[in-house]
């Protein structure tokens, strides 16, 4: 009896010591798979472009625009490029379909529809912001629905603004140097040549990063980068963005990307992409 209960303890070991063994190969499997997972392999924002309409070389600015932020940030694109025809008159076609955000995490606004005043359509626009889609709003959108009766597209851009000065460097002045959008920028410094817009309003939620000077006037400013919130929503806006000359500007697409991806909640508050949404690697080489 006791030399079996003996050898019963021994392959009571053994099964032991196998099970610790494969224990072992598999916390070295889990380990090395942690060990080699990218730091970007979380999933893409998924992000709207809409562009097109007056005045501007859209098809230049949406490749200039997607593959400048994609080589920062962790984003995929869906581009909807129409109206370069109709000018000011254009009415964009995903705006008529029921749910026209859903499968997005932001929509990029670039686009240039001053004459469009029709109320539905325009709040049709902004009503999925207001329930909560981030927004990023470029240039001539903050012209665009300009003469509609209805304040709501203005209320999701957070400013007011009805004309632009003539296309010229001024010197632009960042007025929060801490918050992550514009940390590290320059508290001074000098534009492209581009289009000064004249804010009349700024709408409550809205806060002022930097300011336009205009040229020979210094106490005529105007914000020209802000961030807005708009009901459920974060916006980030900037007047910024008239020429290619500008856009394709290294300080501009890092300061658009992190608009984006502040609005979405991916940016830290050192102005560095969480983790998983950055591509600091790519940014450097550009």
């Amino acid at each position: 009896m006791k030399i079996l209960n003996d050898r019963t303890h021994g392959e009571l070991s053994r099964e032991a010591q196998g099970s610790n063994f494969r224990y072992l190969c598999w916390l070295l499997v889990v380990l090395v798979s942690c060990w080699c997972t990218p730091v970007n392999a979380g999933e893409p924002l998924r992000a709207l472009l809409v562009t097109g309409g007056c005045c501007h070389d859209y098809e230049s600015q949406k490749k200039i625009l997607t593959e400048g932020i994609s080589a920062r940030a962790n984003v995929d694109w869906t581009v909807i490029h129409e109206g370069d025809d109709e000018g000011k008159n254009h009415k964009f076609s995903i705006y008529g379909k029921p749910d026209w955000t859903k499968g997005f995490d932001v929509v990029v606004h670039n686009e240039c529809s001053g004459f469009v005043t029709n109320v539905d359509w325009v709040e049709r626009i902004t009503q999925p912001h207001f329930e909560g889609v981030p927004a990023v709003v470029i240039h001539c959108a903050i012209h665009s629905y300009r003469q509609s009766t209805t304040d709501e597209w203005r209320k999701l851009l957070g400013v007011s603004s009805y004309r632009h000065q003539a296309r010229r460097p001024f010197e632009v002045v960042t007025l929060q140097p801490q918050h992550p959008v514009v940390k590290g920028f320059p508290v001074r410094w000098q534009d492209s040549p581009d289009e000064l817009y004249e804010v009349t309003k700024l709408w409550p939620g809205c806060l002022p990063l930097a300011e336009g000077v205009t040229p020979g006037e210094d106490k005529n400013r105007h914000p020209v980068i802000w961030v807005n919130t708009y009901g459920k929503a974060r916006v980030f806006g900037t007047t910024l963005g008239h020429g290619n000359d500008t856009m394709e500007r290294k300080e501009y697409l890092d300061l658009v990307t992190r608009g984006l991806l502040w609005s979405c909640h991916k940016l830290d508050d050192e102005g560095r992409p969480k983790s998983g949404f950055g591509k600091q690697d790519e940014a450097r080489s550009k």
